[in-house]
């Protein structure tokens, strides 16, 4: 009898002891797998691998692996154990909720699926996975969200033998902590896609902030350019008016004094002193009418408003310029002549720009094509020379690109520096104001938001290149 009571507490201890190393196990397993999820936060992968491993240890599962819900179905994402050709056949045969085996069981009712056999469950119709994976008992827990199931936890066992509650419900621990996991992964990716799009957001605003200042800034120079402009134009109307009225009583005063009684070499110094005055009169005039040309510039680039931004055809813009341009140096000289080269993409669309601005900037690079070009031809008296100027158009995507080229006489390596800056010319006196490719720039630059490069070789060509973006963003 004493000996029967020995040998009932030896199997207690015994039991305790065995059930409190499980006990330590699984706290050393949980704690591993806390610390690889705290390393790990967002690395899922190694997350869900540790979690597998783990579970089929502690659980003496031959073989673990999860299926993560991916649309309507459920794919393997996780394996320990189960060989390559199961895997290779679970990609091409993922899992929906159902009747048909333990993962569309867990998947369809939410909760643990314990099945012992399942070549002895008649509703079991894997087969494929039950032959490739080569096990008997099975084992699902659901990963949920907000009840609903995200994925599935899969232990199995090759032969018959059925997992303790003990064991389903250590799976089911981490099977939560697989689902706080994958949680913390979609809302750091939520996290990262929100702040994307609110960087994109502040430097779409910041763009429009500076636009709008840059045309405040556009306006209040325009204002006081043109108040500046129309005050200098009153005396400068009086100078070159005066200037020419005074070459006329020159002429007159050289009539009334052939009339008079003067010797020869008094004669000879008063018409030496009044061909000296008609000199400088004349150059007051040469250059009161390049100052009233530069006027008349800045009261054309400083005219109030834009007009609206709004979509419109760059093919129809740049078609209409050119029309401008060639009708309007025709009207100046008659004889003016150029061939025009058309290459307009048919996909270029419309943009979002301030037509009349953009208008403005082709029509002065298109005549400054067009001077370059007739220039040559004076320069060079080649009969065989024909002056040409090119303008196409090419959808770059997201932008658009714009191209004058003419055959004139190119720009030198010394001015190409200065090209865009204000009264900068390579014209001669009288003939330019150095205010159009300024003007060009600060249109296309600033206003827009694009760029505006050009390609050169002197007594060859010049080529400018516009990029404008689409969507009212900046180019690069």
């Amino acid at each position: 009898m004493t000996g029967n009571v020995a040998d009932e507490s030896q199997q207690a201890i015994a039991e305790l002891q065995r059930r409190l190393s499980e006990s330590f196990a699984q706290q050393a397993a949980t704690a591993d797998v806390l610390r690889v999820i705290s390393r790990s936060t967002f690395d899922l992968q190694a997350v869900l691998d540790t979690l597998v491993v783990s579970a089929a240890r502690l659980c003496d599962a031959d073989r673990a692996c999860i299926f993560q819900k991916k649309g309507e179905v459920y794919r393997w994402v996780s394996n320990f154990g189960f060989s390559p050709e199961l895997i290779a056949y679970a990609d091409e045969h993922p899992f929906t909720a159902g009747k048909h085996s333990t993962t569309s069981r867990v998947a369809l009712e939410g909760k643990p699926i314990h099945n012992p056999d399942v070549l002895a469950d008649p509703d079991y119709r894997a087969s494929e996975y039950q032959r490739l994976g080569d096990y008997r008992t099975m084992l699902g827990i659901p990963l949920l969200r907000e009840g609903a199931p995200i994925g599935v936890f899969i232990l199995t066992r090759q032969h018959v033998r059925p997992f303790t509650d003990r064991q389903i419900e250590l799976v089911t621990s981490f099977a939560d902590q697989a689902v706080i996991a994958i949680e913390n992964v979609r809302l750091f990716d939520e996290v990262q896609i929100r702040t994307r799009e609110l960087a994109a957001s502040l430097d779409d605003l910041r763009t429009a902030q500076n636009r709008l200042v840059q045309t405040e800034k556009f306006a209040s120079l325009g204002q006081l350019t043109a108040g500046i402009a129309h005050e200098i134009k009153n005396p400068l109307n009086f100078v070159n008016n005066f200037s020419s009225l005074s070459a006329e009583l020159i002429d007159e005063l050289d009539e009334a004094l052939a009339l008079a009684p003067l010797d020869q070499k008094m004669r000879g110094d008063v018409g030496e002193l009044t061909e000296m005055l008609k000199s400088n009169l004349e150059k007051v005039v040469q250059h009161g009418k390049r100052a009233d040309s530069i006027v008349k510039n800045m009261l054309l680039h400083s005219r109030e408003g834009s007009g609206e931004r709004r979509p419109a055809s760059i093919n129809g813009l740049v078609e209409e310029s050119l029309n401008l341009a060639y009708h309007g140096a025709r009207a100046e000289e008659p004889s003016f002549n150029i061939t025009l080269d058309q290459d307009l993409d048919p996909d270029a669309g419309a943009i979002e720009v301030y037509p009349q601005e953009i208008t403005r900037a082709l029509l002065n690079l298109i005549s400054n094509g067009f001077y370059a070009a007739t220039r040559r031809k004076a320069e060079e008296r080649d009969e065989s020379f024909e002056p040409v100027l090119r303008a196409a158009t090419r959808n770059l995507g997201s932008k658009i690109e714009i191209r004058i080229r003419d055959n004139g006489t190119g720009i030198v390596p010394e001015a190409s520096e200065k090209i865009f800056n204000p009264f900068f010319t390579t014209k001669p006196t009288g003939e330019g104001t150095g205010l159009g490719l300024s003007m060009t720039h600060d249109i296309i630059v600033k206003q827009h938001g694009g760029r505006i490069d050009f390609e050169t070789e002197p007594g060859a060509f010049t080529e400018f290149i516009i990029t404008l973006p689409r969507g009212g963003g900046k180019v690069a």
